[in-house]
């Protein structure tokens, strides 16, 4: 795979940040088209035009990892408002393979998913195989003996793993991440990077930095060559929790062409340091840049973000909450969650959210997901999983509407007292979202 150049076509004759700050460039008008179009102190609402599907931002972008958004058919993302979703490369390129999902003609052709696609570049991934999860990560979980780790080694090539799929060893580099998501067909790519851990020290963390910052010479390099013109790359800012390395990345970033900008890596360990670090992050962008927080997407966070001036956000948060039995719900002190399998639903015969129009809620009651979430019912995951893309659908509706009217503050005032996002203040969904399976 990494040998191959699917999707080749002409190469992009390169251009600088500040000839892409000051005129669409032909090249750059084909891979996207983004547009500020109300601000709100550090809030910013605006048009994403990519190939497959346009964006109205700030926007939620549901996970379809391994090319499904896993309970739901793509008619139904549709219904629920979305129009673009993110596909795993490192998930896509072990099964099935990115050689079958192009022989298909890319994800779109793949899946029937009429929106657009982002990919990220399997960087998280790799952070994942040697420490885990985040969460993990900063709780101090035990890692994996040395024999049961699938992360094998990462140096200047790439990073080299065992599949969890059969076993074999891999090896995925910069340009291989590319091929792979060229052959995929997403809208937007993004580069390859190392993902370091929270606990990694300040040396560990400049040595990757450099390295990432090498490697993203590499994607440029491989993707403008090789991949669909009108696929779009973001690079990707990191540096750990430290302020001088995010901007030394951002700076690497800036010089380079690249279409937008993606904040990863450790965002550190509570919301008030992750505030300073997307803060960091962000600061001194140029507005026609695009800028996608990765792994983001609890209801305060959000808020906060947006508050910072990022436009699209990525989390497995709310569908995996759904298929474990916990909705989304307007109640702070909940930290906005309501586990439908404990006693309090058994009983309760009223919807999850008053005022959700989604199906679940038009339909059903608490107490009836109660009894499906304990009878282990595959419909309950579904269900959940309508309300809560459902939730993040309003909520991201309703901050579009709070910044286009310059009233952010109070609306972000209300979802945290709990009066939204199914309030006066949040335009409904117009489109009729199905019931069905």
């Amino acid at each position: 795979m990494g040998g191959r150049a699917p999707g080749r076509a002409p190469a992009h004759a390169l251009c600088s940040l500040a000839a892409v700050s000051t005129r669409a460039s032909s090249a750059t008008a084909q891979r996207l088209r983004f547009t500020v179009q109300a601000r709100d102190g550090g809030a910013r609402a605006g048009v994403l035009e990519l190939r497959h599907g346009t964006v109205e931002t700030p926007a939620f972008v549901p996970l379809a990892s391994a090319a499904t958004v896993r309970t739901l058919d793509f008619d139904d993302v549709e219904r629920l408002g979305y129009t673009l979703v993110l596909g795993n490369t490192f998930l896509l390129m072990l099964r099935p393979g990115a050689e079958t999902v192009e022989r298909f003609g890319g994800l779109h052709g793949f899946t029937g998913w009429r929106g657009a696609f982002i990919t990220d570049s399997g960087g998280f991934q790799v952070f994942s195989l040697g420490h885990g999860s985040v969460a993990e990560e900063i709780k101090g979980a035990r890692r994996r003996p040395d024999a049961e780790r699938l992360l094998l080694s990462i140096d200047e090539e790439g990073a080299r793993f065992r599949s969890y799929v059969d076993g074999s060893v891999q090896v995925l580099t910069p340009e291989r991440s590319m091929a792979v998501q060229a052959a995929l067909g997403s809208d937007i790519a993004l580069a390859f990077d190392e993902c370091t851990p929270f606990h990694a020290g300040r040396d560990y963390t400049a040595r990757s930095l450099e390295r990432t910052n090498r490697w993203l010479d590499r994607c440029i390099a491989w993707q403008r060559a090789n991949a669909p013109a009108w696929q779009a790359l973001f690079g990707i800012v990191q540096g750990g929790v430290w302020e001088d390395l995010r901007e030394r990345s951002k700076a690497h970033l800036l010089s380079r062409d690249i279409d937008g900008v993606a904040i990863g890596g450790s965002l550190g360990r509570d919301k008030a340091q992750m505030r300073d670090v997307v803060g960091w992050s962000v600061r001194g962008l140029p507005d026609e840049l695009p800028r996608h927080l990765l792994g983001i997407g609890d209801v305060e966070d959000v808020l906060d973000a947006v508050a910072l001036g990022i436009d699209t956000f990525d989390c497995a948060t709310p569908t995996r909450l759904a298929r474990h039995g916990t909705a989304l719900v307007p109640d702070p002190a909940s930290r906005f969650r309501l586990d439908v399998g404990k006693a309090p639903s058994r009983f309760d015969d009223r919807p999850l959210a008053a005022g959700c129009d989604c199906p679940t809620c038009r339909r059903h009651s608490r107490a009836y997901l109660h009894y499906l979430v304990r009878a282990g019912e595959p419909s309950a995951g579904r269900l959940l999983t309508l309300h809560n893309l459902a939730f993040m659908a309003a909520l991201m509706r309703g901050i579009r509407a709070a910044v286009r009217a310059r009233r952010f503050a109070d609306y972000r005032s209300a979802v945290l007292a709990g009066r939204e996002p199914f309030g006066p203040l949040t335009p409904p969904q117009h489109e009729e979202i199905d019931e069905r399976g």
